[in-house]
């Protein structure tokens, strides 16, 4: 799983490093690389080993094919998905489009949220934080545990 926080920056030629336990987790999954979209629900980038992008793939799909919504959310995740492969040292180059989409200049926070992770403008990514802690204690009684969880 995709789990904690981790800040790395931008080197010079627009390479980040990749947390080495992210990198582990695709690798196990048999990929080199991760793809990437703008999230159309906060200044972040969704990052997706290739398995899920193949679910949400079959999930449009399944849609009427003459119906709008199948093109909102093909035009909204698989036309802006891009496919960043690591390089020899685990980096990717993560496209200006992103980076201009997630308000990232420099630094940026790799943020594990199990199945997959986001990456955020620090600053950006803080507020949200505050503001999502603040929800999850007011929902918290959503959150429901599996049967196999209650033995």
């Amino acid at each position: 799983m995709f789990l904690s926080t981790y800040e790395n920056k931008l080197d010079k030629k627009g390479r980040v490093s990749v947390p080495a336990s992210f990198r582990s987790y695709l690798s196990n999954l048999g990929y080199n690389g991760v793809i990437c979209y703008p999230s159309f629900n906060n200044y972040s980038i969704e990052a997706w080993p290739q398995d899920r992008i193949e679910k949400i793939s079959n999930s449009i799909d399944s849609l009427n094919p003459f119906e709008e919504k199948r093109d909102f959310f093909s035009t909204s995740i698989l036309s802006e998905s891009v496919n960043l492969q690591f390089d020899g040292e685990g980096r990717i180059s993560i496209t200006p489009k992103l980076l201009k989409h997630a308000k990232i200049k420099n630094n940026m926070v790799f943020v594990g949220q199990g199945k997959t992770f986001q990456i955020w403008e620090p600053t950006i990514f803080e507020k949200f934080k505050v503001s999502a802690k603040k929800k999850a204690n007011i929902n918290r009684s959503s959150l429901k545990w599996e049967q196999q969880f209650n033995k």
